[in-house]
């Protein structure tokens, strides 16, 4: 919550310093990032809570929607999470029960699809906010050569915003769902640095090209959105109960897959994650290779070489993070196809149905 307050102070912060300094572009690019995926989010956000408390009084899904309306709808969620993880800390402490060994009975399954759905909505902010800016203040930087404070502070937000995200995300998939194996120390670093640093690369890649031409970055960008957005399309997903929103939820899902692969329907996607980053190496190393042929003399530049340096060897020490994870702390495991919920033995032999939340159908990789 902390982070979510600063990160919006930043935001804030740096927009009113381009403004003054007459940057009024860059100014309304980083509050148009700001504003566009806290719309999105707050929309996703309501729908769940509508489709979570269907057949409940009415009242109260209007004073939510009100809340949404407002653009503060995910302090609700973590007052949520902070009401459910109490509980459950409080619970156990005081009795060792069966939801202690069985974390899809009661209030603990509450508290971990409170945190599940908080740390989906991050995703989505993070691709659709903070991702781009971090984008826009490299090449802001990479432009001009001047460096501020805010820019740094802009740019150290952004980073401190997607690791946290990487990381909290998969912990959350591992505890929501029962048939992933725990997330561990070492996975989660390895985790950690295999996005961090294939994300870098690409957005330095990306920068670079802007820089050469900014009509060339823009088409770029557009033709790998239509290509996660069909590719989503022929996946044929599941996510959302209406149409409309499932429509927005591939839009987004295609932005996502500019900047980083994730697996949405909870499949082997060896053949799949290859051609990605395949795909992002031949794209990266060409655009070094037209800078080398196309504008000679930027080479000579200081900050091209080590922008150049930077791209590269993130980009090759992301790979081998991404191998190691994949080959020593990737889940055997996946899901079963079945849509929300699963049939489980109760305490006393029954059959009881569990709902098993929506990363059911979210399973970022």
């Amino acid at each position: 919550m902390i982070i979510y307050v600063v990160d919006i102070g930043v935001d804030f912060w740096v927009a009113s310093r381009y403004f003054c300094q007459g940057q009024y572009s860059w100014s309304i690019l980083i509050l148009c990032f700001r504003g566009i995926s806290s719309i999105i989010t707050q929309i996703f956000s309501y729908e769940w809570f509508k489709n979570d408390w269907e057949g409940t009084d009415t009242g109260k899904q209007k004073l939510v929607f009100l809340v949404h309306l407002f653009h503060c709808g995910i302090f609700i969620r973590y007052w949520f999470a902070l009401k459910y993880g109490c509980q459950v800390a409080f619970k156990q402490t005081s009795n060792r029960s069966a939801s202690e060994v069985d974390p899809s009975n009661g209030i603990e399954k509450q508290a971990i699809d409170a945190v599940t759905d908080i740390n989906m909505l991050r995703v989505f902010k993070t691709f659709l906010e903070t991702t781009p800016q971090l984008f826009l203040q490299i090449y802001i930087l990479m432009e001009h050569g001047k460096t501020h404070f805010y820019q740094y502070a802009a740019i150290m937000m952004s980073f401190c915003g997607i690791s946290l995200t990487m990381v909290d995300y998969q912990i959350s998939l591992r505890k929501s769902l029962p048939d992933k194996d725990e997330f561990h120390v070492l996975s989660k670093f390895t985790y950690l640095f295999y996005k961090l640093l294939t994300i870098t690369s690409w957005i330095l890649s990306i920068s670079l090209i802007t820089l050469l031409s900014v009509r060339i970055s823009v088409i770029l960008l557009i033709f790998l959105w239509i290509g996660g957005f069909t590719w989503t399309l022929k996946q044929h997903t599941t996510f959302c109960k209406s149409k409309k929103m499932e429509y927005l939820y591939r839009t987004v899902v295609g932005i996502i897959l500019i900047f980083s692969f994730f697996n949405i329907k909870g499949r082997r996607t060896k053949v799949c994650i290859s051609i990605y980053y395949a795909t992002h190496t031949v794209v990266t190393l060409g655009i070094l290779f037209v800078y080398m042929f196309w504008k000679p003399s930027i080479i000579k530049e200081i900050r091209f070489t080590i922008v150049s340096i930077l791209t590269v060897l993130s980009l090759v020490l992301g790979i081998i993070f991404l191998v190691v994870y994949y080959s020593h702390f990737h889940p055997s495991t996946y899901c079963r196809p079945q849509a929300y919920s699963d049939e489980v033995d109760g305490v006393e032999g029954q059959k009881v149905r569990v709902k098993m939340g929506r990363f059911q159908n979210f399973l970022m990789q």
